[in-house]
């Protein structure tokens, strides 16, 4: 059976409920907005051929030519070593494509050492009051706008095969501490190595160690962290520790999982 064809949309009639913006964007379209944000991407995803990304987080508010712009350029450079590895992979996809928030400071440099490298690079962008506008070197067809943190969180992690994570502030603290909380409860069926770089400034933001000394954290949840402090040295680790899934075939979309099974044993 053939579908019917479209309403005109000069017909004189009420417009239909997927194409009525005042319905979209009401309280009661609410549970279709938040639906689009996670098909969009997905069919974008799919249509690309984007198998997995390697994430970098950092401060919007490190700029090339500021005192923290060191940053700026490691991440840079990274991001372009990472995206060299990644054309060199012989693979059916798009494999370990840089990904970011696609907004300025570490974000930017991360994006624009991707392109510089010939590479796709993907930015996942949310409206914000300050700060928050896409950078001109993300991928066109790879540049997503999303209102909600929660679907843009969940773009991050599903398609995330590691994390290289910069100096930030609160931003990228929750994005950081929502990672390893996801690998410390095992809510993800794959490991997902986390790359904090810069030591010497994490180790005055965070006292990881005193987590484990006042019994917060097991010590064996370090383990879920590797600092590096140059772009080749991570680059080697990202290399050791993702080298056994370079041949996986299809897109790896992290899947959550229950560790137990909380229902009553009869």
């Amino acid at each position: 059976m053939k579908n019917a064809p479209e309403p005109d949309s000069d017909s004189a009639g009420p417009p239909l409920a997927y194409r009525d913006p005042e319905f979209l964007d009401s309280e009661e379209g609410r549970p279709l907005r938040i639906l689009a944000e996670y098909l969009q991407p997905l069919d974008a995803f799919r249509r690309n051929r984007v198998h997995d990304t390697i994430v970098f987080f950092g401060s919007a508010r490190c700029h090339e030519d500021g005192p923290m712009g060191r940053y700026y350029a490691a991440a840079r450079k990274l991001a372009r070593l990472v995206t060299e590895w990644s054309e060199a992979l012989d693979s059916p996809g798009l494999r370990y494509l840089v990904c970011t928030g696609g907004g300025p400071g570490i974000m930017e440099a991360a994006n624009r050492g991707a392109a510089e490298a010939g590479g796709r690079t993907i930015g996942l962008n949310i409206g914000l009051p300050h700060e928050q506008r896409p950078n001109p070197y993300i991928t066109e067809g790879l540049s997503f706008q999303f209102h909600y943190f929660f679907m843009r969180k969940l773009w991050f992690t599903h398609l995330a095969r590691a994390l290289v994570v910069f100096p930030g502030g609160f931003g990228t603290l929750d994005e950081l501490f929502e990672i390893l909380t996801l690998s410390q409860t095992q809510k993800l069926d794959r490991k997902v190595p986390v790359l904090i770089y810069g030591t010497e400034y994490w180790n005055r933001i965070v006292n990881f160690k005193a987590l484990v000394r006042d019994g917060m954290i097991d010590s064996k949840d370090l383990e879920l962290i590797h600092f590096v402090d140059s772009p080749e040295s991570a680059l080697a680790l990202l290399q050791k520790l993702l080298d056994s899934e370079k041949k996986a075939a299809a897109p790896a979309l992290a899947k959550s999982r229950t560790p137990y099974d909380p229902r009553p044993k009869p």
